[in-house]
C-alpha cells in the first residue's frame, strides 16, 4: 500500500489522493459505528431514532450519554458501545495519522540516505 524506503517519496498530488482514500475509510469507520450505536439504542433501550442517534454521536465522541438509561439490555448495551467507540476511536486516529507518518519518515530515510552518499 505504501511505497518502499528505497522508492522515491510520492508525488504530492498522489499523496493528497492517499490522504482522501484515509478520509473515505475514517469516514466509513465512523458511519458503521454510529449505525451500530444508532440500532442498539433503537433496540435495547427503546429509544425513538433521532434520541438513538443523538446518544450513539455523543458516547462515539466521548461526550457521554444524552438520556437516562432505564432498561438493563440498554445498560449493558451503552457499556459495551463505550468500550467499542474507544477502540473505534484509536483505530481511526491512526487510519488518519498512518499516511502522514509515513510520508515524514519515507522523507526522514531519503534525506538520510542521501546524506551517506
Amino acid at each position: 500500500m505504501f511505497e518502499h524506503r528505497r522508492e522515491p517519496l510520492l508525488p504530492r498530488r498522489l499523496f493528497f489522493h492517499r490522504l482522501a482514500q484515509h478520509g473515505a475509510i475514517a469516514l466509513g469507520l465512523i458511519g458503521a459505528a454510529l449505525g451500530i450505536g444508532v440500532l442498539g439504542y433503537h433496540w435495547c433501550e427503546g429509544l425513538d431514532w433521532l434520541d438513538s442517534l443523538l446518544n450513539a454521536a455523543m458516547i462515539l465522541s466521548g461526550m457521554g450519554p444524552a438520556n437516562q438509561l432505564q432498561h438493563v439490555a440498554g445498560k449493558w448495551f451503552a457499556s459495551f458501545y463505550a468500550l467499542f467507540s474507544g477502540i473505534v476511536f484509536i483505530s481511526i486516529a491512526g487510519v488518519l495519522i498512518a499516511p502522514v507518518a509515513h510520508r515524514f519518515l519515507h522523507k526522514f530515510h531519503l534525506d538520510a540516505d542521501s546524506k551517506r552518499d
